[in-house]
């Protein structure tokens, strides 16, 4: 069996409900006992006001769709989202959108990330993040990971 084509674009305008979409998709499988869709209204104004005026936003494209985002801030280094469809997990999605941010931002990048979510962790690590300190999110309330990676440490 063959592995479908993957494509990496940059973001335009036309891929916001997409690209919501797939977020809410997504977080709601690794987090099943939040309501995403509740959170709909503030995620949308969230992307719009804070997310696409800074960040450079690259989108993974199959065949069929949107199947992967990763939104980094080339000036910082901060990497908010990362974000690929569950049915898509394992299958090296992630992997190109890390490499696509680390080319974006080569210096050094970082990202707050829940302590719960051990999957996510494990990837960071496997890409040369380390955890850099503990704090909590102020919206969640959830413990997070700060993670770092620098190339000059990698």
């Amino acid at each position: 069996m063959s592995e479908k084509p993957l494509t990496l674009r940059r973001y335009s305008a036309a891929d916001e409900d997409a690209a919501i979409a797939l977020w809410r998709r997504t977080w709601a499988v690794a987090y099943p006992d939040i309501d995403f869709d509740a959170r709909l209204a503030w995620w949308r104004k969230r992307w719009q006001d804070e997310m696409t005026p800074t960040a450079d936003i690259v989108v993974a494209e199959a065949p069929d769709g949107m199947i992967g985002f990763v939104t980094i801030d080339p000036k910082t280094g901060y990497l908010d989202q990362l974000v690929v469809a569950p049915e898509a997990w394992g299958g090296g999605v992630a992997g190109r959108l890390m490499d696509e941010a680390k080319r974006i931002a080569p210096g050094v990048l970082f990202l707050y990330v829940n302590r719960d979510n051990a999957r996510a962790v494990r990837f960071y690590t496997k890409h040369g993040f380390a955890v850099t300190d503990n704090s909590v999110n102020p919206l969640s309330g959830r413990p997070t990971f700060l993670m770092r990676w620098n190339r000059a440490a990698s």
